[in-house]
């Protein structure tokens, strides 16, 4: 059965030998692959080839892995289901007649559905974490500053991260060693203060490790979806890890925030999209105000406008203080939480989502309901910090994530942790 998971179904073939020889790996549609078309899941891109690979791209070919296409995706990452793509809704492998989650669905699919070993998404507010718990698969959001974005297209560079996708917790930490690592290209880049092997983290030993769980992330949470999740911290503590309640109280304005900073990255980012020096043409010769407008609302879809024109408005003379000064603070007093929490627990749990896989099309009428379903991920981006989601079970409506965050540069931990249950 197609679940519609790529765009466009291209191999690229392997540079180098390495430790991924023989893996075949599903790139997300708004990472750069030379001679590839890359189109964010837009009309705007839908014939726009790069001219240069992604870093992460090139450090798959040296490693000795086939790219086997590229995924489909919500358009420009703006999505939490991949339904906002131009190319068409991906359907969930693993609940059928469900979304496969956003905006990386089109990568989680693959995996999920045996079409790919392993893939690569991009994750600005949980968009690698969604789409792997509702495919239940692995899916790890790294640190900011670990793994280039250079030929990431950017939606909020303040934000986003490339991941991995996996169908084991081991698979994925030997997809990020293979792309994690300092870039010249990418100035936000760094070296983690201690060489890790990730993949060797993964050895289920949580025998000791104190695993914080924010109350603040459970409420509000599907009684199926935190069934599941009790279910599965059952088994972390018979394993030998210890649990206690925190709380983190900053992440009731975590959604508000996220959105105001998010969209006004993406109202800028999105302005070299002019039909002149990218995109599609609006075909208006010698009137250029003209040819921008009908550039932008041909090439764009509802979603990716109603979000340009809600980050302009944030960003806009009169109301910059209002809004968009407002989601720093809050990004700062998340941050703060975050770092205060970690003083006392070595991990924080937490349902990734607090529902399970919407039906196709149930959500694409309610946008905020969307939004709201971010409410357990975007912490983790405007902290900047490393989370993971492994499979914990399923109800009748599809797969449930578990999401384990670490401190910053923590990848060994939470893949560590998870690893005792993928």
């Amino acid at each position: 059965m197609s679940y519609n998971a790529f765009i466009t179904e291209e191999t690229i073939e392997a540079t180098a030998s390495g430790p991924l020889d023989g893996a075949t790996v599903a790139v997300k549609d708004n990472i750069s692959t030379e001679g590839v078309r890359t189109t964010c899941g837009s009309t705007m891109l839908e014939e726009y080839v790069p001219p240069y690979d992604a870093t992460v791209v090139q450090r798959l070919k040296d490693a000795g892995a086939t790219i086997v296409g590229k995924t489909n995706m919500d358009e420009f990452g703006m999505g939490t289901t991949t339904e906002t793509s131009a190319f068409g809704a991906t359907e969930n492998p693993a609940a059928e007649g469900r979304v496969p989650g956003g905006s990386s669905g089109g990568s989680a699919a693959a995996v999920a559905a045996g079409e790919a070993d392993l893939a690569l998404g991009s994750d600005t507010g949980g968009s690698v974490r969604c789409p792997a718990a509702f495919c239940g698969v692995v899916g790890i959001k790294p640190t900011y500053g670990l793994v280039s974005r250079y030929g990431l297209v950017a939606y909020a560079n303040s934000l986003e991260q490339i991941g991995p996708l996996a169908p084991t917790v081991e698979e994925a930490a030997e997809l990020l060693d293979v792309i994690a690592g300092p870039d010249p290209n990418d100035a936000t880049t760094r070296e983690p203060d201690e060489d890790v092997e990730y993949a060797a983290a993964a050895n289920g030993d949580v025998e000791g490790l104190t695993i914080g769980v924010p109350t603040e992330l459970l409420e509000g949470a599907d009684e199926g979806v935190r069934a599941v999740f009790e279910a599965a911290l059952d088994d972390l503590r018979d394993a030998g890890a210890t649990t206690e309640d925190v709380s983190l109280p900053s992440v009731e304005t975590a959604v508000q925030a996220y959105y105001v900073i998010a969209m006004s990255e993406a109202s800028s980012n999105l302005a070299r999209f002019d039909g002149v020096r990218y995109g599609k043409s609006g075909g208006y010769e010698g009137n250029w105000n003209e040819s921008f407008a009908a550039a932008r609302e041909e090439g764009f879809g509802e979603e990716v406008k109603r979000r340009i024109l809600l980050g302009t408005y944030a960003l806009s003379a009169g109301y910059h203080d209002k809004y968009y000064k407002q989601a720093q603070d809050a990004r700062a007093w998340v941050k703060q939480d975050f770092d205060a929490a970690f003083e006392d627990v070595d991990v924080l749990a937490s349902p990734t989502m607090p529902v399970p896989p919407f039906e196709l099309g149930e959500s694409l009428d309610d946008p905020l309901q969307m939004y709201l379903a971010d409410a357990n991920t975007v912490p983790v981006n405007l902290a900047n910090l490393p989370a993971i989601s492994v499979p914990a079970g399923e109800t009748d409506e599809g797969p449930v994530g578990l999401q384990l965050v670490g401190p910053a540069f923590g990848e060994a931990t939470i893949i560590r942790a998870g690893s005792a249950l993928a």
